[in-house]
């Protein structure tokens, strides 16, 4: 395949995981009982495999690699950032504030994920 397809299938996989999250995420702060579904529990695994395994792809195609570029540097820690917060609202979180408290950090991170894709920058705000 060629890097365009690998590139879009990432970018695709990253609308999904985000939509996922967010829908998970919003029925985990209402504790709603469609979360025991085993779609909702299997689907996030298969699409962000989809995902690192694109991203690792473009790297690897680019030769542009974490720790030896800041801003794929940035994004590597940011996602550590989105998973943990994610691991506290989906499993953690002891009271809804803290679910919504690392909901809110999860969507930033991720916001923040994006943005530095789309500038290679690791400050895409300036």
């Amino acid at each position: 395949m060629s890097y365009e397809t690998i590139k879009l299938i990432h970018i695709s996989c990253a609308v999904v995981s985000l939509s996922g999250f967010t829908i998970r995420g919003l029925l985990k702060l209402c504790d709603s009982v469609y979360l025991q579904q085993r779609w909702l529990k299997v689907m996030p695994h298969i699409v962000d495999t989809l995902l690192l395994t694109s991203a690792g792809y473009l790297a690897y195609a680019s030769r542009q690699y974490p720790f030896s570029n800041d801003w794929l540097s940035a994004k590597v820690l940011a996602l550590l950032v989105y998973i943990a917060a994610g691991m506290v609202v989906m499993r953690f979180g002891k009271t809804q504030t803290q679910r919504v408290s690392a909901f809110l950090l999860a969507i930033a991170s991720f916001s923040y994920i994006v943005a530095v894709a789309l500038t290679r920058s690791v400050t895409p705000c300036q």
